[in-house]
């Protein structure tokens, strides 16, 4: 019943999108049309997701449907993993449709995104759904198809042609990783349904191949170094509220791909798999947000700590993988729970943060946040959102990103139980390089925040600014709410995630609603324990106690006075601390090393009138190593066969027939 519900949710996508072609002119009732049909059927499909997660234990319910391929037709099913993985996409897609209705009014081409915004919803709907990989990788390709058209959607605009086409060029590729990946899955006999591959898993080294093309496959999708490279040019070129999407949303469906392929269908793994993971992982975290510091555009900014939050995702996989090669159930169940925490806590954090960026560039027409400043006292609302999306993704309590980090750190503290050497050294390593993101991302989101919203503004467009409609703020608090919500009580969410644990790992964490004051106890109460409810009481305590020893004991004297104006009565705003000033220790400690920064001031002699001038270049070490290359090899071959276009009707003839002698001599060798 839950999965006929489903599916007819998802054909009301199709035909709301098919429908917004047709009325493509009308744009206003077309655009409330498109935005209130995809919330309806977020709503009920968030419900369903809901339902069958409470509901998980007594098992997944399927349904096949003969349609697809005449041997194998359709096959769908919802168990503990699809179902909270569609509690993940449709609480997105309910808060990026809410979203839509007031920012679909200002869109700049709504022919170009409202056919396709339900298709994208539609198509990671179908990806989670799947349980044949015929749907499967049809569905991802949909999924890529839609998402790749409302990149487009400002195809005018610099650099968003070339976003698209990076774009379409990784996602083609993972795809095809992804079949060979179920190829090797399915064997001579091809048994594509999801329930043979079970029956039947793969060798050892076959499932090692198969590790290896879910981690090209699903984590080029979902931005993991060194296959994030279309990410930061994506994300910023689609509308702000698909940007939401494909940030906190798809992102996701790429790791519900890795988890499928690799926890369910390749069997049991070995202990090396977690280390490769892991490394990966700590890869991504790190790098991720070193790139997110050096930028200046808000929303390449949140695009580049996406790929720094996949990696706190995949070292939490990579930890549980090592856990369960070793049998050691608990501390699996830990690392899983923590790296699905995070799944979700960070489509939370980064869609409000997505939306905040939405906002800003409604308001103001820039995403550059040095010509920005001021917006707190002319957006008060969207600051006070955007604050609270910062502090989460900095790991701040008791915001929810700092539960999901803080359960990573419990796992990564059971570690020295691995037998492994390799994995004693490696997994301390990934800790540290975990513990330094955090206090990074931190930094950034002060530079983020303060360059944006806090100061004067700094250009007509900051000074200019207006709060943004109602239905968009009414999205970001919603988000703001569940934050807070899952950071305060995070054991009912730790809860609800046992039955995917026990699915995937036949172990679980013991239930947190035992006990009181919702106190969280990942391992044991003699360790280490949280609780956000007495930790906000004692930061409001702390604050009260503060503010009421300074008014008693401090001078009742009044005495008014100007700031310091550091001998500036009147400075231009350009004077103040920007971005770029914030980011500079930061680059100069880790530019040499990961970006080969280069730096240079040009002085005027004195006398001389013109300006002082400061130049710096970045430049992207994994574009520079494993990109440009084969950039240019396809540059090389496509310069010399253009040359075949000149050629006269005589070498086209020889062409051909040299072609058929030399394939009759492989035949004939052949045989």
């Amino acid at each position: 019943m839950a999965l006929t519900v489903l599916l007819s949710c998802i054909g009301v996508l199709l035909a709301t999108g098919i429908v917004a072609v047709a009325g493509a002119g009308w744009k206003g009732l077309a655009s409330n049309l498109v935005y209130a049909a995809a919330l309806a059927a977020g709503a009920v499909m968030l419900s369903v997701g809901l339902s069958a997660l409470a509901a998980a234990p007594s098992g997944a319910e399927t349904l096949d449907l003969p349609v697809g391929l005449p041997w194998l037709g359709a096959h769908f099913r919802l168990d503990a993993l699809s179902a909270f993985f569609l509690v993940v996409v449709n609480l997105g897609g309910f808060t990026a449709s809410l979203y839509g209705l007031g920012y679909g009014n200002r869109e700049e081409s709504p022919g170009r995104v409202l056919p396709f915004f339900p298709a994208f919803l539609a198509g990671m709907n179908l990806v989670v759904l799947a349980d044949d990989a015929f749907t499967f990788l049809l569905s991802w390709e949909f999924m890529s198809l839609a998402s790749w058209a409302l990149v487009m959607a400002h195809h005018r605009v610099h650099d968003n042609a070339r976003a698209g086409y990076i774009y379409l060029l990784m996602a083609s590729f993972g795809t095809l990783a992804l079949l060979l990946a179920f190829g090797l899955l399915a064997g001579p006999a091809g048994g594509y349904a999801f329930s043979a591959i079970r029956a039947a898993p793969p060798s050892a080294g076959l499932a090692a191949a198969v590790l290896a093309l879910a981690l090209l496959g699903a984590g080029s999708k979902a931005g993991l170094v060194p296959l994030h490279v279309w990410l930061p040019l994506a994300h910023p070129a689609a509308p702000s509220h698909v940007s939401a999407l494909m940030s906190g949303v798809m992102t996701k469906v790429a790791v519900y791909g890795f988890v499928r392929l690799v926890f369910d269908l390749a069997g049991p793994p070995d202990w090396w798999w977690g280390a490769l993971v892991l490394l990966l992982g700590g890869a991504s975290a790190v790098l991720g947000v070193l790139y997110a510091l050096m930028q200046h555009d808000l929303k390449r900014l949140l695009a580049y700590h996406t790929v720094e939050n996949i990696g706190i995702i995949f070292i939490g996989l990579g930890l549980a993988l090592a856990f369960r090669a070793n049998g050691m159930g608990l501390a699996a169940a830990l690392a899983l729970t923590a790296a699905l925490l995070h799944v979700f806590n960070h489509s939370l954090f980064k869609s409000l943060l997505f939306l905040g960026a939405g906002a800003v560039l409604g308001a103001t027409g820039e995403r550059d946040m040095e010509r920005l400043g001021g917006l707190i006292r002319r957006m008060p609302l969207t600051a006070i959102a955007f604050l609270a999306g910062s502090a989460a993704i900095s790991a701040l309590p008791p915001f929810n990103g700092f539960v999901s980090e803080w359960l990573t750190f419990q796992a990564i503290l059971v570690s020295p139980k691995l037998p492994q050497w390799l994995l004693k050294f490696l997994v301390p390593a990934v800790g540290a390089t975990l513990a330094l993101s955090a206090a990074l991302a931190a930094g950034c989101f002060v530079k983020a925040f303060g360059a944006t919203f806090l100061g004067r503004p700094r250009g007509a467009a900051a000074q200019q600014a207006h709060e943004t409609d109602r239905a968009s703020l009414a999205a970001m608090f919603v988000l703001v709410a569940l934050c807070l919500l899952a950071g305060l009580v995070p054991g009912v969410f730790i809860d609800a995630l046992a039955p995917v644990g026990q699915q995937l790992l036949g172990a679980r964490l013991a239930p947190q609603g035992q006990f009181a004051w919702f106190t969280i106890v990942p391992i044991e109460d003699s360790r280490s324990s949280y609780n956000g409810l007495l930790l906000i009481v004692f930061i409001a305590l702390g604050a009260w106690l503060a503010a009421a020893v300074i008014h008693r004991w401090a001078s009742h004297a009044l005495r008014r006075a100007p700031a310091w104006d550091c001998g500036f009565p009147d400075a231009s705003p350009a004077t103040q601390y920007t971005a770029g000033s914030f980011a500079q220790p930061i680059r100069r400690v880790f530019g040499s090393l990961v970006f080969r920064a280069y730096e240079r001031v040009s002085m005027p002699a004195p006398g001389r009138t013109e300006p002082a001038r400061f130049h710096l270049r970045l430049r992207d070490l994994v574009w520079d190593t494993f990109y440009a290359p084969v950039q240019g090899i396809v540059d090389f071959g496509a310069d010399h066969l253009n040359k075949v276009q000149t050629w006269t009707i005589r070498a086209y003839l020889s062409l051909v027939f040299g072609t058929v002698v030399a394939l009759l001599m492989v035949l004939a060798i052949w045989h």
